[in-house]
């Protein structure tokens, strides 16, 4: 197996387990504020990263800081941004318009790192981007202030993963993750004091095992293996593997009930919106539309 295909098939895993965790956020904002469950949840997983690699802290600098932290940031944006953005607008526009950091990603990708995404990834984004639109139902167009700060937070998730991919080529990925993840978990509890104090919460084992499924496997693995598996990978195939979230999101909708009991089933639109997407993602893996002779060079 080659260290490109691990990589991918990690990335998989992670989104997996991201589309596992959709739902389950959703019930443990019932008990507690947004800002609160970040900061508990992104310390928790940093903590989790120090245990497992604290002898990366030896190596630290402060570049490595640097760059952590702007991983972080740009990271901290995209959720901040979404979160804030539901409050004005659909989750299907939400879910269709941070699908867009699929089409940034190649482009910023272009641009930034000089590397051009080949036939097959850009057929496969074309396809994927189709299945995010009839997967989120269908777009509105009554673009509105939740529609903006979506957007926003499609930009810093694409600039999330361009970042990743250019520091970790010189920089310890172990300590990039550890970083971004205290980075997130300060800012988070900043908001939290300015922004959510004095709001109720409630602890129950409910709280307390999302919390710790979505710190341990969604947060620390999660973004520690991302960070990671992208020293191996294209920045342009981390986009598109993670489209998959909303299709294991949907699946994972209805065998997990929400604090009423009740599960999802989704409409046919949605299920045409999950297989194009995983269609678009086999076409990139397996060079559909590349010829056999250019293969060694695109990969």
């Amino acid at each position: 197996m080659s260290k490109k295909l691990r990589a991918d098939l990690l990335l998989l895993a992670i989104t997996v387990v991201w589309g596992a965790s959709f739902p389950l956020m959703k019930m443990v904002l019932e008990f507690i504020p947004a800002y609160v469950y970040l900061s508990i949840r992104f310390l928790l997983a940093a903590v989790v990263l120090v245990l497992l690699f604290h002898k990366s802290l030896t190596k630290i600098n402060r570049r490595v800081l640097l760059y952590g932290c702007i991983i972080g940031l740009f990271m901290f944006g995209g959720m901040a941004f979404q979160v804030v953005g539901l409050y004005t607008t659909s989750a299907s526009n939400s879910g269709f318009i941070t699908g867009l950091n699929v089409v940034m990603v190649p482009v910023f990708a272009a641009v930034m790192l000089k590397k051009r995404p080949d036939r097959a990834s850009f057929i496969g984004i074309t396809i994927a981007f189709a299945g995010l639109f009839f997967l989120s139902g269908g777009l509105n167009f009554n673009f509105n202030e939740g529609d903006f700060l979506t957007f926003l937070c499609a930009i810093c998730w694409a600039f999330q993963i361009i970042c990743i991919d250019k520091f970790t080529q010189t920089e310890d990925a172990r300590l990039l993750a550890i970083i971004q993840l205290v980075f997130i978990g300060i800012a988070s509890s900043a908001f939290w004091v300015t922004a959510d104090a004095g709001k109720p919460m409630v602890i129950n084992g409910t709280v307390i095992g999302i919390i710790l499924f979505t710190a341990v496997l969604g947060s620390a693995l999660a973004f520690g293996g991302q960070t990671i598996a992208q020293k191996d990978t294209t920045p342009t195939h981390t986009a598109l593997i993670l489209t998959a979230e909303p299709v294991f999101a949907a699946i994972f909708a209805m065998i997990i009930p929400n604090v009423h009991g009740v599960t999802e089933m989704p409409s046919l639109i949605k299920i045409i919106g999950c297989l194009l997407i995983l269609s678009g993602m086999l076409v990139s893996e397996l060079k559909i539309g590349v010829k056999k002779d250019k293969e060694s060079l695109l990969l």
